[in-house]
Parts: C-alpha cells; sequence; structure tokens
C-alpha cells in the first residue's frame, strides 16, 4: 500500500513539473522553413548569460529565461539598406534597434536569412548576441554593414555588396 502511494506521488509529481514547461509562444517569421534556419536552430546555445533555453511553439524560433528574456527569430525579412546603427559582434554584423527603453531589437545585417533577436535589458546585449554567434555565423554571408568613412560618398546611399559610386569628374580647364 505505502509503494502504491509513494508510485502515485511521483506521478503527481511528474504532471506537475511537466505542467511548469510550457512552451514560451511566438510567431514563425516568413521564412522560418528555409533550411538555413534549421541549421541555425540547431546550433543554438543551452544557456545565454545565466539563462536556460526554453522551448517555444514556433518553428525556427528560440527563447531563453523564466520568464523569457531573449527571443530569437529566423527568416525575418532581410534588412536593405538603413540609417540604423550597426554594430559587429563577434562577426556577425547586427541593426540595432533601441527604441523600447526596456529591450534591445537587433536584426542581421548582410546574411540570409536574416536573424532577429530582442533582449530585455535585464541581461547583456552583448553577451546575448555574442553567445548566438556560433548559431547565426552558419547563415550564409550577402553583405556587410559600412563604417562611416565607407560611406563618405558625398551623401548618395550605400548598398552593401556594392562598389562605392566614383565621384563626378571634374571638366578639365581648355588650353
Amino acid at each position: 500500500m505505502r509503494r502504491a502511494a509513494t508510485t502515485a506521488a511521483m506521478i503527481l509529481v511528474a504532471f506537475t513539473l511537466a505542467g511548469c514547461a510550457v512552451a514560451v509562444p511566438m510567431q514563425p517569421a516568413a521564412d522560418a522553413v528555409n533550411p538555413d534556419c534549421a541549421e541555425i536552430i540547431v546550433r543554438l546555445p543551452d544557456a545565454i548569460d545565466g539563462h536556460d533555453q526554453r522551448e517555444t511553439d514556433a518553428q525556427a524560433t528560440g527563447a531563453w529565461g523564466d520568464p523569457a528574456v531573449i527571443l530569437l527569430r529566423c527568416g525575418v525579412e532581410v534588412p536593405g539598406p538603413s540609417t540604423q546603427r550597426c554594430v559587429s559582434i563577434d562577426g556577425i554584423d547586427w541593426l540595432v534597434d533601441d527604441s523600447d527603453p526596456d529591450r534591445g531589437v537587433f536584426t542581421t545585417y548582410g546574411r540570409d536569412p536574416a536573424v532577429q533577436v530582442v533582449v530585455d535589458h535585464v541581461t547583456s546585449d552583448s553577451n546575448a548576441l555574442n553567445a548566438l554567434s556560433n548559431a547565426v555565423g552558419s547563415a550564409p554571408v550577402s553583405g556587410a554593414c559600412t563604417t562611416s568613412e565607407d560611406a563618405s560618398t558625398g551623401g548618395e546611399l550605400v548598398v552593401p555588396g556594392q562598389p562605392l559610386p566614383s565621384p563626378s569628374p571634374s571638366p578639365s580647364p581648355s588650353p
């Protein structure tokens, strides 16, 4: 009788713990079915900055922390030329959207598929992006951010991967 009660208690504890492991609700990105997203997802780290990886309910996504403080979606729209600030962390270029004071939104630049990472400011942005660099770095490179020196083209838009425009020739004085 005592053995049956112990077994029943263990089963109850197992069901209770299983109920605590709720998947993080997320929406898949438009290009989540891209095979390169699958390669990125299998390389995601088990923990980032002390936050354990969590299960998500959408394809090509990742989440860390309880509550989730780092969210990743692969297959978001590949960004075109942008005036957003760009940072390079561990060889990955990221466009930075810091318009929300509570979190940073980072989107890879010059990689296809593109990856978007949202980091609550309770953790370090750079630690999170650094921890993801091995996984995100597996995406093919298609361009890179330019520095202000690279972009000194007289106000013309610089498109990554395209040659810089050459200056217009000055007229030569007539002899």
